[in-house]
C-alpha cells in the first residue's frame, strides 16, 4: 500500500532506520503517560514489526509518519484492526503516536484527516473507531476535531481488572 502526502507530514511504510527514533519516543514517560508502561528497545523493535506485518495481512496499518520539513521520524499514524474482543470488534481504528516535539501543532489531526479520507475512500472502509483512557484529552481532542463521536466506555480486555487505565473511552465515525 502506497503512504501518502500531507502539508507537512509523510505518511510512509517503516525503515530500519526508524528503529532508534521510533525506540526514543516509545521509552519516553511523556508519550507513554496513558499507555501501561514504557517499551524496551526489544519491544519497540516488535511493535514495529508488526505494524509492518498488518499491511502484509490487510492491506492497510500503522504508518510511520514523517516531518516532512526534517525528515525525522515523527510517530506513527494509521488505521488497523484492534488484536482484541470488545463489544464493538471487529472494527478499524485510527490511531496515533506522536513523539513529544511534535504535540500541540495539529500533525495527529492532519494526518488522520487525510488517512481517514484514505479508509473511507480507496479502502472501503465502512466505519472507523478510536479509543483511549478517559484522561487522555489530547487525543480524544483529535477525535473530536476528526468528527468523531463519543460511544461510550469499556474496560479494555488486555488490562487486568483493578488497573489504572483499565478503562477506555470509544468514539466513532461512520464513512459519509
Amino acid at each position: 500500500m502506497p503512504g501518502l502526502e500531507t502539508r507537512r507530514l509523510v505518511l510512509r511504510r517503516w525503515r530500519d532506520s526508524d528503529r532508534e527514533p521510533f525506540h526514543r519516543m516509545n521509552s519516553d514517560p511523556r508519550v507513554m503517560e496513558f499507555f501501561p508502561a514504557c517499551l524496551s528497545r526489544q519491544e519497540s523493535d516488535a511493535l514495529m514489526a508488526r505494524a509492518e506485518a498488518h499491511f502484509e495481512d490487510h492491506g492497510f496499518g500503522p504508518f510511520a509518519a514523517e516531518f516532512r520539513a526534517t525528515g525525522e521520524l515523527a510517530g506513527f499514524i494509521g488505521v488497523m484492526v484492534p488484536r482484541f474482543e470488545a463489544y464493538f470488534t471487529p472494527c478499524v481504528e485510527i490511531g496515533w503516536r506522536l513523539g513529544f516535539p511534535y504535540w500541540n501543532q495539529g500533525l495527529a489531526t492532519e494526518g488522520a484527516a487525510a488517512l481517514m479520507q484514505m479508509a473511507f475512500g480507496e479502502l472501503g472502509i465502512g466505519e472507523l473507531v478510536s479509543f483511549t483512557v478517559p484522561a487522555n484529552l489530547r487525543s480524544r481532542r483529535v477525535m473530536e476535531k476528526l468528527g468523531m463521536t463519543y460511544d461510550g466506555e469499556f474496560d479494555h480486555p488486555r488490562l487486568p481488572e483493578g488497573h489504572s487505565l483499565r478503562r477506555h473511552v470509544l468514539y466513532r465515525k461512520p464513512a459519509n
